[in-house]
């Protein structure tokens, strides 16, 4: 598993957002600005954030992006899922993957479901908040 630029620069968007927070929305030009991101690319992430319902996204003028719950309502995995095609270590656990003709005898493969559980498990116990709190430390529950 390796996480992509849209992955990673999904979480500086929300770390952002949830960092300035305002009454209105904030336009895509004023975070990319901040996070150093072409608008062109933060335009590509900011549609898949809105269209997994995690951002509310306002044409116009007036217009631009905003969480829709609190920092502390959106896990790192939840995030990393609407961006990435994919968080699993190895193809044969991917969604819509033919099962393995070898799966019955993989000796591999109960380590394989192991580590994704707890890749999973970790990202989803890390919250924006988590990423935002002013000492900089991440509780690492596992």
């Amino acid at each position: 598993m390796i996480v992509s630029t849209k992955g990673r620069y999904a979480l500086r968007v929300m770390i952002d957002l949830a960092e300035h927070p305002s009454d209105g929305y904030i336009p895509l030009r004023e975070i990319a600005q901040r996070q150093e991101i072409s608008e062109k690319y933060l335009e590509i992430i900011l549609k898949l954030l809105v269209r997994g319902n995690l951002l509310t996204g306002l044409r116009g003028k007036g217009g631009g992006y905003r969480l829709n719950r609190g920092p502390e309502q959106y896990t790192v995995g939840e995030i990393l899922r609407c961006t990435e095609d994919s968080l699993v270590p190895v193809a044969c656990l991917g969604s819509g993957s033919n099962e393995c003709r070898r799966a019955a005898e993989c000796r591999t493969l109960p380590m394989w479901k192991k580590l994704n559980q707890m890749v999973n498990d970790y990202f989803d116990s890390i919250t924006i908040a988590d990423l935002i709190r002013a000492d900089g430390q991440v509780a690492c529950p596992i």
